[in-house]
């Protein structure tokens, strides 16, 4: 019998298919597993809002480390575990930071995701056009970031920062490194193709997991942590066993004990069947 009591999953590119859809033989899989007494649980960068056309389908996920590890959710309760806003002047300063370039900023808060209705016309310019109809749908439109701030004070809990190159964001990268933002430190994670996740700092995927498994009695060692890619490292690394996707970047699978079919071979069904 395994000795594992956590299955925690990215959601991108590795519980969804690359069409964005779960898949029915993962779906089933996944349920038996919950049926079983392994707790299922989701370490991803989405909110809630960004949740809401998967959950009523994801019945056997109980917890989440959503918003890179400041959300952390028990779903069968309907409520927040705990949370880690960002600091207001950290945040003003993030969208200065983006202004100077030239990156699209989506702020996640504990409900919603808020970005401008100009940006989400034009996501396909900074490598986020899969994601275009989902943001059209769920997020809250803003005309004014620095208004939405100061009227919503310690509700920003992630600034998504999406560049139109690769150099830009590790010039961004590179200048929240060297400068931090009133010597405030923030965790910065590359993501997506352009995208640079801050959060505040020592908050990460990771983090959140380790929350989930402190409340529920048990070691990040008996926690099977499956993902793709960057801002999926810190996890893998705590958890007790580091699985990559087959379309996972060749640095995640240089540092996973297993690696699995790809996200559109149900991967996770291998998984289960190889470790639980």
């Amino acid at each position: 019998m395994s000795n594992y009591r956590m299955l925690a999953l990215d959601m991108d590119g590795t519980l969804l298919d690359s069409h964005k859809r779960v898949r029915p033989q993962t779906a089933q899989a996944l349920q038996q597993l919950a049926q079983s007494g392994t707790a299922v649980a989701l370490s991803t960068g989405r909110g809630l809002s960004e949740l809401a056309d998967y959950m009523p389908d994801l019945p056997f996920v109980r917890y989440g480390s959503l918003i890179s590890g400041s959300l952390t959710m028990d779903f069968g309760r309907s409520q927040a575990m705990v949370t880690h806003p960002i600091p207001q002047h950290v945040v003003l300063g993030l969208l200065d930071v983006a202004r100077q370039n030239d990156a699209m900023v989506q702020i996640l808060t504990p409900q919603s995701s808020v970005t401008r209705q100009e940006d989400i016309d034009h996501m396909a310019d900074v490598h986020m056009e899969i994601y275009q109809d989902m943001y059209d749908r769920t997020c809250t439109r803003t005309t004014d970031f620095h208004e939405f701030v100061l009227s919503h004070p310690n509700d920003a809990l992630k600034v998504n920062l999406y560049h139109h190159t690769v150099e830009e964001r590790e010039k961004t990268l590179q200048q929240l490194q060297a400068h931090p933002i009133d010597g405030v430190a923030l965790t910065l994670a590359r993501a997506e193709t352009t995208s640079l996740e801050c959060t505040l700092g020592g908050v990460s995927k990771a983090s959140g997991l380790q929350e989930i498994s402190r409340r529920l009695g048990f070691s990040m060692e008996q926690v099977v942590c499956v993902g793709d890619a960057a801002n999926d490292e810190e996890a893998l690394r705590a958890s007790g066993c580091a699985v990559a996707m087959g379309n996972a970047t060749p640095e995640v699978k240089r540092i996973a004990d297993l690696v699995v079919s790809d996200n559109d071979h149900d991967g996770i069904v291998d998984v289960i069947q190889q470790l639980f």
